[in-house]
């Protein structure tokens, strides 16, 4: 964990005047993290309405339980994205400064039973982390299961050495697999080199988590082969 950590350590992003850069291109980062979140919602929605369009049509009672079976499927994902979403992109009212270790857990292993060829190992220390590195931790964590398009093992670690809310957190993910896919752009918009002109759906969420660990100080790395991308993540205490 600790050999794995010190990866985030080395180096910054060299955020010198990057402090407002979230102000200035608020609205254009909202509106594409709006986009991604209809992308990521549109099958399991579609599929919710052809499954009701195939129910009030099907006749066949082993048809009509596969129908519902469906369905079912179809709304467990889509609220499973939901709630994963409302927490990494957007303000998740009801949790205070601290969120629970246990809630990123839920909602990164509930995206990873809906995809079914990944298996997640964590690493966590202590009960909460600050609402900040928890954001961090999902979209790197979102940043890893997208990179392992054929399946694999993702380890997920978090720590804050000081102890409390009032130390820094530390965070790794290391995504392996046969085969990792690993968008150079995205790349970019974590090291803080992308320009926000150049902003996508598929980069938003790594820029977002720059400019939020740089606004605090902190630092994002990255690591790539041809079987793993590392990620990690310093973020300073209070």
């Amino acid at each position: 964990m600790r050999a794995v950590l010190s990866l985030a350590r080395r180096g910054g992003y060299g955020s010198e005047n990057k402090g407002n850069a979230m102000t200035e291109h608020s609205l254009d980062l909202a509106s594409i993290l709006c986009s991604r979140l209809c992308h990521d919602l549109l099958s399991p929605v579609g599929a919710l309405t052809n499954g009701l369009e195939l129910l009030a049509d099907e006749k066949d009672p082993e048809m009509r339980a596969r129908c519902l079976e469906l369905l079912e499927q179809s709304a467990r994902i889509s609220a499973d994205k939901l709630r994963f979403f409302r927490l990494a992109f957007g303000a998740a009212g009801g949790f205070g400064d601290a969120v629970p270790v246990r809630e990123a857990r839920e909602l990164i292993d509930a995206l990873i039973a809906n995809n079914g060829r990944i298996t997640a190992v964590w690493t966590l220390s202590g009960e909460t982390l600050p609402k900040a590195a928890i954001k961090v931790l999902l979209n790197l964590a979102l940043i890893g299961i997208e990179a392992l398009v054929r399946g694999g093992t993702l380890e997920i670690g978090a720590e804050q050495p000081g102890g409390g809310d009032s130390g820094a957190s530390e965070i790794v993910v290391r995504a392996a697999g046969a085969k990792i896919a690993f968008d150079p752009m995205v790349g970019q918009a974590l090291d803080g080199s992308l320009a926000a002109a150049d902003l996508s759906s598929r980069t938003a969420p790594a820029w977002m988590i720059a400019q939020l660990a740089a606004r605090q100080g902190g630092a994002l790395q990255f690591a790539l082969s041809d079987t793993a991308l590392v990620l990690g993540a310093v973020l300073p205490g209070r």
